[in-house]
């Protein structure tokens, strides 16, 4: 005996036996389509399609900025980006070999002239100390600057710039966790000078008593020299005056003066650093489809409809020979014809009507109606066309 089917009699196989239709469940699609219960997606399922939207129509337009969501994701990134900086495994031993490499590299180069930058730099007191103090603050404060700058003038540009400032700064942790590099000023066996514990500079984290709280080997890639020229690149494409973009490019070149005159870094650091910008720069336009400068300065906003008025166009005066015959009047004089001239400027013509008692008159001729259809209309102007 078949199984009971709540949907129907068992169905009836070729071979006589019977087959138990299949149960559907609760809420399913009938074939017919009568039945369809409502799918309800869970929380999480919406929550996602809808910061998938946001994240879409974002990356197709961003809009204007929001100053507490930036200045809280700034914040805490910095903090995330000095946290691991700081928690990578001290390998001295590994850093120092790593210097040595590339002391060497450079020199079978021929471009190791840190040394030589180094000691020129340090002869002249107060312009080593600014250089030391230019170190220690100068990239925060650029940086900072020029994204706010970017925030308040530039709104539209922000998100993809500040997205490569981020890229660039997250791309550098990978080299200071897997290359850890000890700076030439702390590599053995040379002869470079640590130009802050000589003059005694304050507000460096490289030397001194605040170099106990920093990674002292975190050195490949220079966030000095990537930082310095995403402002560069920054102020030269979106600046509008020229001294100002010639500014922007210098900004990177002094920086790289800075760090190899102060001993802090090798020239693949600069190298390193300034692969990291275009790295990030690179996914910002993969992310956003274009590049960061290239974007609107402020985000188009669509013009209100605007209403013009349109003068109608004048009607169409008919003629009395193009007027429509009102049903029942006279096919032989125009329904118009009492109240416009004719081309001779006269009124037009009165039919009297016959007297009441009076017999009618005589039914004129065919040729005769033909004439007096011809004295009523108003003469045509004839226009001579030359063969």
């Amino acid at each position: 005996m078949a199984d009971y089917c709540p949907m129907g009699e068992p169905e009836r196989d070729q071979d006589g036996g019977t087959t138990a239709t299949a149960v559907r469940s609760s809420g399913s699609v009938s074939p017919d389509g009568a039945t369809r219960a409502a799918v309800r997606r869970s929380p999480v399922t919406r929550g996602l399609r809808y910061c998938a939207r946001s994240l879409g129509g974002h990356f197709r337009s961003p809009g204007r900025p929001r100053v507490w969501f930036e200045l809280a994701l700034i914040g805490i990134s910095y903090w995330l980006y000095s946290l691991v900086r700081n928690a990578v495994p001290t390998m001295e031993v590994t850093a120092e070999r790593n210097a040595h490499d590339i002391w060497h590299f450079e020199q079978s180069l021929g471009i190791a002239y840190e040394e030589k930058i180094n000691h020129a730099f340090d002869s002249v007191t107060w312009l080593i100390t600014g250089l030391n103090y230019d170190y220690a603050t100068l990239h925060f404060i650029m940086t900072i600057g020029v994204l706010v700058w970017l925030f308040r003038s530039h709104p539209g540009r922000y998100a993809a710039a500040r997205l490569a400032l981020f890229l660039t700064t997250a791309v550098a942790l990978l080299g200071y966790y897997f290359y850890p590099l000890a700076p030439p000023r702390l590599m053995t066996g040379g002869d470079f000078i640590d130009t802050v514990t000589k003059h005694h500079t304050w507000g460096s984290m490289a030397s001194g008593d605040l170099s106990q709280v920093s990674n002292q080997f975190a050195a490949m890639p220079s966030m000095h020299i990537g930082w310095s020229l995403w402002c560069g690149l920054t102020i030269a494409f979106v600046a509008r005056r020229r001294w100002v973009k010639v500014l922007g490019l210098l900004y990177p070149l002094s920086t790289l003066v800075v760090i190899i005159s102060t001993a802090n870094h090798f020239f693949m650091d600069a190298l390193a650093g300034a692969l990291c910008t275009l790295f990030g720069l690179a996914v910002s336009r993969l992310a956003y489809g274009r590049w960061a400068y290239a974007f609107p300065s402020h985000r188009a906003v669509p013009a209100e409809p605007t209403l013009v008025d349109v003068p109608a166009e004048p009607e169409p005066v008919a003629t009395g020979a193009t007027a429509a015959q009102e049903p029942g009047s006279d096919p032989a004089v125009p329904a118009d014809s009492a109240d416009l001239p004719n081309s001779a400027g006269l009124a037009p013509p009165v039919h009297d009507a016959p007297a009441p008692g009076s017999a009618p008159g005589p039914a004129l001729g065919a040729e005769q109606q033909t004439a007096q259809r011809s004295a009523e209309q108003p003469e045509r102007p004839r226009i001579s066309v030359p063969r």
